[in-house]
């Protein structure tokens, strides 16, 4: 049987989590919850939202679910308010949100470029900054945004995606230097391609097993919770004095 890390820093500790609901969000609430961590997660997806949190009640600080629409700044700051004024001061965010949904330079428009920068990039900053003067009055904390192997990889058929993911690591590295003299760390969680129930329903077909089984030096399938298992580490105190970093969970294609 494998026994994996506690980390005591995260127990009774405010975490904020992005697009939670599901997939490796989910996890990353799971996960967390069950480090003793006080965890409050927004996202659209109010009948998945609430049925987890219900499924976590049980745990030392049941998880706070709050709906809000991310693309929307004043939607997304008032979530936040909400998991504040539940659970105190917030002393890790991990920017978790994104859309891979698949879309062709031709059918790219003014309007859905601006939506996937939105969904895949905006927020991150914003919800940074709202949750950088909570760090900074504690002395520190841990910011983790969510990149992507894709742009990595090159890969074709979604640029507003791998446009927004590359984007992702600027941000990390410009905020580690603002933040640094806080005791602020920021870093970039990069996972590869994760056989979520999403990714296995639309898009991991034969060729996809094959291209996986080609690139990663570790010929098995990377899951949800190895990607929770290496956030957890970035947002505990055990990671002190990691910042503007990329901390790669994939496998080993890149």
């Amino acid at each position: 049987m494998t026994v994996f890390a506690q980390y005591p820093s995260l127990t009774d500790r405010t975490v904020l989590i992005t697009g939670g609901a599901t997939s490796i969000g989910a996890c990353l609430v799971e996960q967390f919850t069950a480090q003793g961590a006080k965890v409050g997660f927004i996202d659209i997806d109010t009948a998945a939202g609430s049925t987890l949190a219900s499924a976590l009640a049980g745990a030392r600080h049941a998880p706070l679910f709050v709906h809000a629409d991310l693309t929307d700044i004043a939607a997304l700051e008032s979530a936040i308010e909400k998991v504040r004024q539940h659970f105190g001061p917030i002393n890790a965010l991990l920017n978790n949100a994104a859309n891979d949904r698949r879309h062709t330079i031709e059918e790219t428009t003014s309007e859905t470029w601006d939506a996937g920068i939105a969904v895949n990039l905006k927020h991150q900053f914003f919800a940074a900054r709202n949750v950088a003067p909570d760090m900074r009055k504690a002395g520190g904390g841990s910011i983790v945004n969510f990149g992507s192997l894709s742009w990595m990889l090159k890969q074709g058929g979604m640029p507003v995606y791998t446009t927004s993911k590359s984007a992702v690591q600027g941000l990390t590295r410009s905020l580690a230097r603002d933040f640094g003299p806080f005791n602020i760390r920021v870093n970039t969680l990069v996972p590869g391609w994760v056989m979520t129930e999403k990714q296995l329903r639309l898009w991991v077909d034969d060729a996809a097993r094959a291209d996986i089984a080609r690139g990663q030096c570790i010929n098995q399938p990377v899951l949800a919770e190895h990607i929770a298992r290496m956030a957890l580490f970035v947002a505990a105190d055990d990671s002190a004095m990691c910042t503007a970093q990329n901390f790669v969970v994939d496998g080993g294609w890149v």
